[in-house]
């Protein structure tokens, strides 16, 4: 039931122009792979650890490929013939090119591969495991009791995987719900994925698979004595963002930031790299049924949050397209959007509230993300705590999904365990004095709020005419979104991008997306 009275056409409208919006982009990026992409792929066959140069096997492969061979025919092609002809495993064969006893370039003038039968059998093996992750996961979920109130997500950022399982433990055992890991500074831009357990990230923790595993089962363990799942969080953005999907999917991260836009925007990410690896990606969270973030809470650091509230909404209806075009279940969309609002305004309140039921009632399957004050925090700890509670209080009202609580320490250090109980505490209190105060109130039809609502739905109708008029690689460079102007040719990345070979060949997309269709077409 509507609070709000959205215009029903104006909504389907924003959905018209945005699926216009990404099937354009999908025209480009089903004519593309990346250097990451195909680092998936081989990730996929089983293929890991590092040479003795501490080198990623993924990437002394790929790079051979790269260098010497023809890798718009893409990697399976060459794995293929190479695991025919020499009754190697996929591991076996990137050690021997690492050790330079196997050449792969006597494959690059070859027809299209005829041997896919060969190299299935590896892939399947990734799937059956990806699988098994999704079974456990499902199960350990029916298994917590059901809560209705928003989840509470927090972070850890040591730098240390031992000193953030510590941490990790003490939020989840003081109420938290979701724990998320996030990365060392820089890794984003980082073409590469560090092996082994780390313990020196800055400002957070690298991402690596062995860190994926030593959390999961550190949250495993506390979550059979606290009777109820927590979810594991890390980041899958940046110039890996396919490659850190497939490492989640085999260790069962629940959630993962995956957004391009924020990639291009905040870390200068090339855009036609991103989009391609987005897409692989989105695909394979959608498969492995994990959860998607996305970063347009970013915008508003950047952009004023009051005039410029539209441009959250109109990512939102984009990337929510890109999701339906990676096959993904609109309960998997976690779509994000922010408490930025400056506190000095008057009626500040009413104007978050407005956006945040605004966003419940346009995406009401969506999981959303509702990202804490950060831009206005100053420090003053004691106002700080009063706009998270605010903050907690619109959370709990419109029904937000994932809530990230906000530190009464923002802008002064990472957060002691104690500022984070101190959260906790905090965003309980209001969780049990709101339960019901969001069923219980309607707005005034005439009142601010839903004006507000009207004004901003309008708003980002309006702007994605102008980006479907303009398209996305444009508009981008125009800096509609947070304020910040980026190029097609610019940024990092670009010269990992590949037009596909008319022979190119990716078994294990088309496996995924053949059964992701017949899950979609069962329901």
């Amino acid at each position: 039931m509507s609070k709000l009275n959205l215009n029903k056409e104006t909504i389907e409208s924003c959905r018209k122009l945005s699926k216009k919006i990404a099937s354009d982009m999908q025209k480009m990026i089903d004519q593309h792979t990346t250097i990451t992409v195909e680092r998936s792929i081989l990730r996929l066959l089983g293929i890991d650890g590092v040479n003795e140069y501490q080198v990623p096997l993924v990437n002394v492969l790929c790079d051979h490929v790269a260098k010497d061979c023809d890798i718009s025919k893409g990697v399976v092609h060459y794995m293929s013939y190479a695991i025919h002809n020499l009754s190697l495993t996929p591991q076996e064969i990137a050690l021997g090119v690492s050790s330079k006893s196997i050449d792969l370039s006597s494959y690059s003038n070859l027809e299209k591969s005829p041997y896919l039968s060969d190299i299935m059998p590896f892939f399947h093996k990734s799937l059956v495991r990806i699988d098994e992750m999704k079974k456990e996961r499902k199960l350990r979920i029916e298994e917590s009791p059901q809560k209705k109130t928003p989840s509470k997500y927090v972070i850890v950022a040591t730098g240390n995987i031992y000193e953030d399982i510590k941490q990790a433990i003490s939020a989840a055992k003081k109420g938290a719900d979701i724990i998320a890991v996030i990365r060392s500074t820089g890794q984003s831009l980082l073409d590469y994925v560090p092996f082994g357990a780390t313990t020196e990230g800055f400002g957070g923790t690298y991402a690596t698979q062995e860190n994926f595993r030593l959390m999961r089962k550190a949250l495993d363990q506390v979550s059979q004595e606290e009777k109820r799942y927590i979810k594991l969080v890390n980041y899958a953005s940046g110039l890996c963002m396919p490659e850190i999907v497939a490492m989640g999917a085999i260790e069962r991260l629940d959630m993962m930031l995956n957004d391009s836009l924020y990639g291009i925007i905040f870390r200068d990410i090339n855009m036609k790299r991103t989009f391609i690896d987005q897409y692989f990606s989105r695909v394979l969270s959608s498969y492995a049924s994990i959860i998607i973030n996305t970063g347009e809470d970013n915008y508003l650091t950047t952009s004023d949050a009051f005039e410029h509230a539209h441009t959250v909404l109109a990512s939102q209806f984009i990337n929510e397209q890109f999701a339906k075009n990676a096959y993904m279940d609109e309960s998997l969309m976690g779509l994000g959007h922010a408490y930025e609002i400056n506190p000095e305004m008057e009626n500040s309140f009413l104007y978050e509230l407005a956006q945040a039921e605004m966003s419940r009632e346009i995406f009401p399957k969506s999981p959303l993300k509702y990202m804490p004050p950060t831009k206005h925090m100053t420090g003053d700890i004691f106002k700080g705590t009063i706009q998270n509670a605010l903050f907690n209080i619109t959370a709990v009202t419109s029904k937000q999904s994932i809530h990230l609580l906000g530190m009464m320490t923002e802008a002064i250090h990472t957060p002691f365990m104690s500022d984070r109980a101190i959260a906790l505490d905090n965003a309980s209190y209001i969780e049990k004095a709101f339960m019901d105060f969001g069923d219980e109130i309607t707005y005034n039809p005439e009142g601010k709020i839903v004006k507000r609502a009207h004004d901003v739905l309008n708003a980002a109708k309006d702007l994605l005419e102008q980006i479907k008029k303009d398209g996305m690689f444009k508009s981008l460079e125009k800096g509609v979104f947070a304020e910040i102007s980026r190029h097609e040719d610019g940024g990092k990345g670009l010269s990992g991008v590949y037009v596909k070979h008319q022979d190119y060949q990716n078994p294990i997309l088309e496996i995924m997306i053949e059964r992701l269709k017949g899950e979609q077409h069962g329901k």
